[in-house]
């Protein structure tokens, strides 16, 4: 497909929160539930900074594998809103708004969706999607998560070091700040972000095209406060018992080629839960599967597709 242009039978609009904030999302056309082809109803989260223009692709193509497919924008990225005046700053008070704004997405989404209802989030997102299962405030039969953020790549400093440096930072004002100057990994170069997020370049290239054609979709770094809420929200993921309960069926990807998130994390937890498959890449794939050069990207998609057809309700 056309990886750079709205597909011309995708409908994007907004949906109203209870609070009044809207959430930009996409729409692929009702598929007919009674055709044998039907496999239920997808609804897509991004990660950190992200937008539904990057997975066009991937929406489109479980679409057509016989998928209802729903894509939304996070609160204060994407094309829903800025929650700063600066516009280039990606910032959030606490994750647990995005826990309450998710779930009422999901119960309208579901409500109104033919089941089987699957999520599929990547990164940030990935971890608030698990997060929101631990405090069953969604309750989906089904959920695939890319390189979803259960930790974060961080030096050998202890947490609490770490922890303390960033409560002191958001002390004496800087919580509404950047965290980092650039790219997507703080003291990493612009020239270095591509590959932290993918091998193909003409993928990448397409996320440069759709800041062109729509600029207030960018956004930049992270927060302090956000850095704070981020460490929060995984740590408390550590706890015992805050995972193992999860019953929802679990597909993860991952690469231990990542250099934004914790592999080892990801691997830890996805022993934790009870009815997980984790399908780990190496050195091929870097923190955006979904956006992967054609081998891994495709291997990606045939496991989403396989973990739909085979999961048991």
């Amino acid at each position: 497909m056309n990886r750079r242009k709205i597909p011309s039978h995708a409908t994007e609009s907004h949906i109203q929160l209870n609070d009044g904030w809207e959430l930009r999302n996409i729409v692929w056309p009702e598929q007919d539930s009674a055709s044998e082809e039907f496999k239920g109803s997808l609804l897509f989260l991004p990660g950190r900074g992200d937008h539904y223009e990057k997975y066009l692709e991937s929406l489109a193509e479980l679409h057509d594998a016989g998928l209802n497919v729903t894509g939304f924008d996070w609160r204060g990225q994407g094309g829903s809103g800025r929650i700063l005046d600066d516009p280039s700053i990606g910032h959030i008070e606490d994750f647990a708004i995005w826990i309450d704004d998710l779930s009422q997405i999901y119960k309208s989404w579901s409500e109104n969706k033919p089941g089987p209802h699957f999520l599929m989030s990547h990164s940030m997102g990935g971890h608030l999607v698990l997060r929101a299962l631990a405090e069953k405030s969604i309750d989906p039969d089904g959920v695939i998560l890319s390189a979803p953020m259960l930790g974060l790549v961080a030096d050998p400093i202890p947490f609490f070091i770490r922890y303390n440096v960033v409560k002191l930072l958001i002390k004496i004002g800087l919580g509404k700040k950047h965290a980092w100057k650039v790219s997507e990994k703080p003291f990493s170069p612009e020239s270095a972000r591509a590959k932290i997020l993918t091998h193909d370049i003409e993928r990448y290239e397409d996320e440069m095209f759709w800041w062109q054609h729509r600029p207030d979709i960018k956004l930049g770094p992270a927060s302090w406060k956000w850095v704070e809420q981020a460490m929060l929200s995984t740590r408390a993921l550590e706890k015992p018992n805050a995972i193992e309960n999860i019953r929802t069926q679990i597909l993860i990807l991952a690469t231990t080629n990542d250099q934004l998130v914790d592999t080892n994390r990801i691997i830890n937890d996805a022993r934790r839960l009870p009815n997980c498959e984790l399908i780990l890449y190496g050195k091929e794939a870097a923190h955006e599967l979904l956006r992967e050069c054609d081998e891994v990207r495709d291997d990606c998609m045939a496991n989403i597709i396989r973990f739909i057809e085979d999961s048991q309700f």
